[in-house]
């Protein structure tokens, strides 16, 4: 059983920086995929970023060059660097991690809102 846990979200202004963290506990998640997804109201969960068990990394359009994903497995640890938000960034954003033995685990989310 696989157990995430997000945090860093928070009001922030447009143009500003924010870093999610997600902890990820009861397995070894070394060899999962770990991604960020995002919900807006009434749209539906999107990807915003993905890295490998390798390094290999996919992003969204629309967050390619602002965001960056990293992973710290020896912490079991996910991360998200946000840079020059923008209002329509604004959403929940759920950590997530599938294997292939357990599939897909999500956390509870951490809201993100980018207004002035």
């Amino acid at each position: 059983q696989v157990q995430l846990v997000e945090s860093g979200g928070g009001l922030v202004q447009p143009g500003g920086s924010l870093r999610l963290s997600c902890a990820g506990s009861g397995r070894d998640l070394s060899t999962y995929t770990m991604a960020w997804y995002r919900q807006a109201p009434e749209k539906q969960r999107e990807l915003v970023a993905r890295i490998f068990s390798g390094g290999t990394t996919n992003y969204a359009d629309s967050v390619k060059g602002r965001f960056t994903i990293s992973r710290d497995n020896t912490k079991n640890m996910v991360y998200l660097q946000m840079n020059s938000l923008k209002p329509e960034d604004t959403a929940v954003y759920y950590c997530n991690a599938w294997g292939i033995s357990s599939g897909n685990s999500w956390g509870q989310g951490t809201q993100v809102t980018v207004s002035s």
